[in-house]
């Protein structure tokens, strides 16, 4: 437009920006930093701090910079284009293995957990757990899910089994993992929220793979729950660009779920109601990986409805926790076996009928309480319930969470 103008931004984000000017061919451009956050601040904060603030980075006043930076002429540096290349680089590496490992943690390959190193061997005996061919491309990713402000990244079928390898993950988990990268759905966002990814999975491959959906559904306490998890985050961060702290990753204070996100089975054996992926629309028994996303889930006890008695009416009590859940992410319920038959013992046989009652304004929802049948069903928002963990206690976990999309796994056998 012809109109002179200079970016301010935060100075938390200097490294992000360098790298995007230098993405985009403009090594030099003029960037005023300011000091952060900014919102929430009073007036009188925001003029001390930003109008009459310094420049963090080179510690001058902040408005003699803008003003400077309107009237000089550019320096041969500020002129100069160039941009980042990107380079995969050789397809093996040739080293002793404390200096791989070593390599791999100097450029940010790992979740700085130990590996196992991806051998040709390995990958090999990973590969041969899909009929697909090693160089088909399975999908894009970036850590904005967008694509815009960073460039998506693609990757293969081999791709995807060198990080399962890393991750410690068997080779029959292979199929799921492909299912899983292929929604180009990256595990960790660039935000700075800290959000939580997850995943449930339908169908009788849960058994034939060995995924918890009983007691712990949600902890760290089954090889392929963890291993699954831990290979989405390496792929999200070597496949996706995701994850770099000061660049694509700036969670204000992070999040221990994003190491291997939430991955359980859904107990369709002790659920008195149909399987989530049959409710999305598939069959039983068809094998079903779900996506999730979110700010996590809490148990029931952290929530300020919650009530603790001899008597429990769980319907009442989980509506008025969910009535606490923001739009942005809905809400999900993890509900173990025990709570999910008191729900139905309550009157709601059907999912459909207790998702009706939760989403009923407060008067009609205690209406319907009273005559155990659903009040007229409005807009509903963004809402899962999940039937998972054990049957030894009244336990159960909600929060904000949102259901994104299910792919059905037996496509990458």
């Amino acid at each position: 437009m012809g109109i002179p103008s200079i970016p301010v931004v935060l100075s938390e984000f200097y490294e992000q920006e360098t790298e995007k000017a230098l993405n985009e061919g403009l090594p030099g451009l003029r960037t005023q930093w300011i000091q952060g956050p900014v919102w929430a601040k009073t007036r009188p904060e925001l003029k001390r701090d930003v109008i009459n603030g310094r420049n963090p980075i080179s510690k001058q006043p902040v408005m003699q910079e803008i003003v400077e930076k309107f009237t000089k002429p550019l320096t041969n540096d500020e002129k100069r284009t160039g941009e980042i290349i990107r380079d995969r680089g050789p397809a093996t590496f040739t080293d002793t293995e404390a200096n791989l490992r070593k390599m791999f943690e100097e450029k940010r390959w790992t979740d700085f957990l130990p590996i196992v190193l991806p051998t040709a061997e390995r990958v090999n005996e990973m590969l041969a757990n899909t009929s697909r061919d090693p160089d088909e491309i399975v999908g894009k990713m970036s850590p904005t899910n967008t694509g815009n402000y960073f460039e998506y990244w693609t990757y293969t079928v081999r791709d995807v089994a060198v990080n399962a390898v890393m991750a410690g993950a068997k080779p029959e988990y292979f199929p799921l993992l492909l299912a899983v990268a292929s929604t180009g759905k990256e595990s960790m966002s660039v935000s700075d929220n800290s959000f939580v990814a997850a995943l449930l999975i339908n169908g009788s491959i849960r058994n034939e793979l060995g995924i918890n959906y009983t007691v712990g559904a949600m902890g760290p306490y089954a090889h392929a729950n963890t291993t699954i998890g831990r290979a989405w985050t390496l792929i999200s961060i070597n496949l996706g660009n995701c994850g770099k702290v000061g660049t694509t990753y700036m969670g204000v204070v992070g999040n221990p779920m994003n190491l291997i996100n939430i991955v359980l089975g859904e107990n369709e054996e002790e659920s008195p109601w149909e399987p989530f992926s049959v409710r999305k629309g598939y069959r039983k028994n068809e094998n079903v990986v779900s996506l999730f996303e979110g700010w996590g889930v809490l148990s029931a006890a952290n929530w300020r409805a919650a009530s603790w008695g001899k008597e429990m009416n769980y319907p009442t009590i989980i509506k008025s926790i969910f009535d606490q859940q923001g739009g942005l992410f809905g809400a999900t319920a993890i509900l173990s076996p025990p709570i999910a038959n008191f729900v139905k013992e309550a009157g709601y046989r059907t999912v459909e009928d207790f998702e009706t009652f939760l989403v009923a304004p407060a008067a009609s929802a205690g209406q319907a309480a009273k005559a155990k049948s659903p009040a007229p069903k409005p807009m509903a928002p963004n809402m899962s319930i999940i039937v998972a963990g054990g049957t030894n206690n009244n336990y159960y976990s909600i929060g904000g969470l949102r259901y994104l999309q299910s792919v059905q796994i037996d496509n990458w056998r």
